[in-house]
């Protein structure tokens, strides 16, 4: 076989996996308007993780292929992949989702070599793709209502119908109408150029449809998202409309499961995202639809071109001491690189595979709005001279087997990344009373909405939560993380005689998976005005008999609902 041959016949194996992939990820996404009509909610979680695992499966079905069709000795000739690279770049160029398969074909070359072989020659470091490419018009539905709002919401329900009828559809538009007329100044209203413009297809996520677009006149644009719900033996309702950038910005969050929906040019609709999220990172945009791995390629690339155009350096981050993972980040990057220490702290029963269990768990559960995503990398490569010395000296110390200098250059052979936040117990220690007021009722609804959708934090003091920009509090650490189902909530017997009561051992058997909630307040707060104001926001959390109540509605398959946005159902009543 004629070399170049073969480099085209490597190339188009390659592509065929995508191929492949694609369509299994296009199936399962299509179903989900199936499941919101139907109200299969367990399904649609199900479905969820399904697609998330898809891509590494994938991915080894396809190195697999390629090492039975090709001889190694051929295959694996690194030398060999800038002919590959030039072949494949000739393939994907007439594509649609050519961003996506220049992921895809880094995904199979890393599978195949070790990252010692990557470079920009055999891989796409950089991408080729034109810069410009996102700028065209993405598919969309445009309506100008012309002084009539309520005429052209009914138009535009009815053409985003379902195959259940919508319950009491004049409620809803005249809440719709009340919601954009309070949104929105009143000459905006009167403007005879307002457009408003919807994507066509609906975002689908657990329980939940979008419709999602903008308002715009010749000169201002407003985002624009119109949730719908499912509400059984009911109908489909629109739960609201919602125009401000921020609240947007929440339902997009990375703290969010992925949306279902089906774009045929996924570059047109994250640019069209991007016109109405500027403040969004493309990374977060393309995994917020299901495409984390490319999510993962834009960042890197965020991330060394934030390198090598600063002089950012990698400090320690803010915080208590992690007694599992050592944390470090970049002043002006917002992001915080977490590595696994080689030793934990003797109140740590979990051990380094346990660890990686649980974070690539939270991957593939519904998050509801209180858990960061995370992306998982091997083998980072960074200048020594981008570390503050005292950082580079405490990840040698702590994490030596992961953390290592060769030369002029720092290897992080395994780490996570997640968005930077700033820690709950220093937020309460510097906020004003309202601050921490609000910190703490938040704090409770994070903990309540992850326990009922079946998480339980495991460590929840407040050092392991965070305040991200937008003031909700997020959970971020989770080496003890496990499904509410598995854990024992018991009451504290009483004590058999007064010397028990004084005891420093408990007078009562404790197993493995026995939580005893009675001891929250004393574990969670040292501050006693911080525990008592906690008790009066959620004080149900210390009952026993509450997490026994989450954990039987949970059995009994009843899936929450958790908005992530303000529901203004009553103010337009």
């Amino acid at each position: 076989m004629a070399l170049q041959s073969l480099d085209v016949d490597i190339a188009r194996q390659i592509l065929l996996g995508f191929d492949d992939y694609r369509e299994h990820f296009r199936l399962i996404t299509e179903g989900a308007r199936a499941r919101f009509e139907t109200a299969r909610w367990q399904d649609a979680q199900q479905a969820s993780a399904a697609r998330i695992n898809l891509y590494e499966q994938k991915v080894g079905e396809t190195a697999q292929a390629l090492r039975a069709r090709f001889d190694s000795s051929a295959l694996l000739e690194v030398g060999r992949w800038p002919g590959i690279k030039r072949e494949y770049i000739e393939l994907i160029n007439p594509r649609f989702d050519d961003e996506l398969s220049e992921t895809w074909y880094n995904s199979i070359f890393c599978t195949l070599f070790s990252h010692d072989c990557i470079s920009d020659d055999t891989m796409f470091i950089h991408t080729t793709r034109p810069a410009n490419r996102a700028q065209r018009l993405a598919q969309t539905r445009r309506y100008q209502p012309g002084g009539d709002l309520r005429g052209v919401l009914e138009q535009m329900l009815n053409d985003f119908a379902f195959g259940v009828p919508y319950g009491d559809l004049p409620g809803d538009l005249e809440r719709l109408e009340a919601q954009l007329g309070a949104a929105l100044p009143d000459w905006v209203i009167k403007d005879p150029d307002l457009t408003v413009e919807l994507f066509t297809s609906v975002l689908y996520r657990n329980k939940g449809a979008y419709l999602v677009g903008r308002v715009y006149t010749h000169d201002e644009q407003w985002p624009l998202v119109i949730p719908l719900l499912h509400r059984e033996g009911i109908g489909i309702q629109a739960d609201g409309l919602i125009t401000d950038e921020a609240e947007v910005s929440i339902i997009f969050s990375f703290t969010r499961s992925y949306f279902m929906v089906e774009v045929a040019i996924p570059a047109e609709f994250i640019g069209f995202l991007r016109r109405i999220l500027p403040g969004k990172h493309i990374a977060e945009l393309y995994t917020s639809i299901g495409f984390y791995k490319h999510g993962k390629s834009e960042f890197y690339r965020a991330l060394i071109g934030h390198l090598a155009t600063t002089d950012d350096r990698f400090i320690m981050a803010p915080g208590v001491r992690g007694m599992v993972m050592s944390v470090f980040t970049l002043p002006g990057f917002n992001t915080v690189f977490k590595v696994i220490k080689d030793r934990f702290s003797h109140a740590k029963t979990v051990n380094r595979a346990t660890v990686i269990e649980k974070y690539r768990l939270v991957k593939s559960v519904d998050r509801v709005g209180r858990m960061a995503d995370t992306q998982e990398f091997a083998d980072f490569r960074f200048p020594v001279a981008k570390f503050e010395p005292d950082c580079l000296a405490e990840l040698l110390e702590v994490a030596p087997s992961t953390v290592e200098v060769q030369g002029d250059t720092v290897l992080v052979r395994h780490c996570w990344t997640e968005r930077r936040m700033t820690p709950l117990n220093l937020y309460v220690e510097s906020g004003s009373e309202e601050q921490v007021l609000e910190a703490l009722e938040d704090y409770g609804l994070a903990i309540k909405q992850l326990a009922a959708a079946n998480i339980f934090p495991g460590d929840m003091l407040l050092k392991n939560f965070g305040v991200t920009r937008h003031g909700r509090v997020v959970f971020y650490d989770y080496d003890e993380i496990c499904f509410l189902t598995e854990v024992n909530f018991r009451h504290i017997p009483e004590a058999r005689y007064p010397e028990d009561e004084l005891s420093s051992e408990p007078w009562y058997s404790v197993g493995p998976n026995d939580v005893f909630p009675e001891e929250f307040p004393r574990f969670l707060f040292a501050d006693l005005h911080l525990r008592r104001l906690f008790a009066k926001l959620h004080g149900e959390l210390y009952d026993a008999d509450y997490w026994k109540g989450l954990q039987q509605a949970i059995r009994d398959g009843k899936v929450i609902d958790v908005f992530p946005y303000r529901r203004r159902l009553a103010s337009a009543q």
